[in-house]
Formats: C-alpha cells, structure tokens, sequence
C-alpha cells in the first residue's frame, strides 16, 4: 500500500477528520513546526513500498525553524540538537565515519531509512502540544501496515514511548532494535555503544537489502 492509499483511507475516519481540523486550526492560530507543508515529508522523501528502515521519534522539534518534517533531523544552518548530537557520536564510534557536518538527514530518508515522529506537529516552544489528538492513532496505522510488508523491515525503538510500539510489529521476518533515547538524560544507560548502525546493516546484507550509507556529508 502506497501512503496516499493509506491517507486517502485514514481521511474517511471520524478521529483522522477531527484531527486535520485541529491541525488546520492550530496552523491558523499559532506558530506550528514543522512547516504544513512538510508535515508528511518523511512519507515523501521514503515511500512506504520503499521503507527498509524505520527509526520512531516522539514528536517534532519544537525550537524556531528546527523541524524539517523528518524525526531527529533539522535544516542544514539549523544547530545541531542534544539528541542528534548523541545519534552522531555513537554513529562515529560505531561506523567510524566522520563527525557530520549538518543535522540534515535526507540522505537516509531517500536510502529508505523512514524517519517518523508519532506525533506529527507541534506548537512553537510546546513540546507536546499535539499529543493526543489523533496523530498517533494514524503513525500507529503506518507501523501496522509497514508491519503487513513482505520485505524484512528494521524497526528502531529508542525509548520507552517507541518501544510502546512493539506491540504493533509481529512480523517474525522482521527486526526491532531497542534501547534507551538518544537525549542527553538517557543516552548513557544503553543507547551509547548500543552499535545501532552495524546492526542496521548487517540485517539488511542478511535479508539481501542494499545496506544504508550512514555517512552525511
């Protein structure tokens, strides 16, 4: 299923009609991140049918102009966020690459690396502010379908909100990564030195899957 088929689905259900109602609202009323037109961005950069990765973020970043519609991503002269700056260190430590030098992740959402927040929107300075409203019912669709796919899928779990998730990935031909968040409150208990980047790939190459080419550049 394509993510237009799925929106299209999703776009008849009373829950999915009021929560494009208060989204609306919300963009009209205050300062919303991401920008509305890359509120699915992630869906257009890594196509469903093309998913191999999916790593789950909570919600989108909430700081002036940070948000670029991908989890853990920023703009390119964006600063680079505590938590990306942990994904980063533990991607040097792991890969051996070098320090990146942006908060860009395109370059993985376009090698089918899904980056998807469980909340897709958020009022400025409101982490969140748009929780509860709908937005997890529809990411919650996404996994369940990404769960029906054929072809072995990587989910990545950082966290406790995202290891709620599990429940949704009963695909035995599939494979979850857990461990603690990357945020500078949690990313020492199991995230740094967890090697996420080597297992990622070394997944892929068993299942006959392109490996992702982690490096930034």
């Amino acid at each position: 299923m394509t993510f237009k088929e799925l929106y299209l689905e999703e776009s008849r259900h009373w829950y999915f009609q009021q929560l494009t109602k208060f989204v609306n609202q919300a963009y009209k009323d205050h300062t919303v991140y991401p920008r509305k037109e890359h509120l699915f961005r992630a869906f257009e950069l890594c196509p469903l049918e093309q998913t191999k990765v999916v790593i789950i973020g909570q919600d989108p970043y909430h700081n002036e102009g940070q948000a670029n519609g991908l989890a853990f991503s920023v703009y390119k002269d964006k600063r680079i966020p505590p938590s990306l700056h942990n994904i980063y260190k533990e991607l040097v430590n792991d890969l051996g690459t070098t320090y990146p030098p942006h908060g860009d992740l395109s370059s993985w959402a376009r090698q089918g690396v899904l980056l998807m927040n469980t909340v897709l929107s958020v009022d400025a300075n409101k982490p969140l502010s748009h929780r509860n409203k709908g937005w997890e019912q529809f990411t919650d669709r996404v996994l369940a379908e990404l769960n029906k796919n054929e072809r072995p899928i990587v989910f990545v779990l950082w966290g406790r909100e995202a290891q709620k998730k599990a429940r949704l990935i009963t695909g035995e031909h599939h494979h979850v990564i857990s461990s603690s968040h990357p945020s500078p409150l949690s990313a020492r208990h199991s995230f740094f030195g967890s090697k996420v980047f080597t297992k990622i790939n070394r997944f892929l190459d068993k299942t006959g899957q392109k490996q992702i080419d982690f490096e930034i550049k």
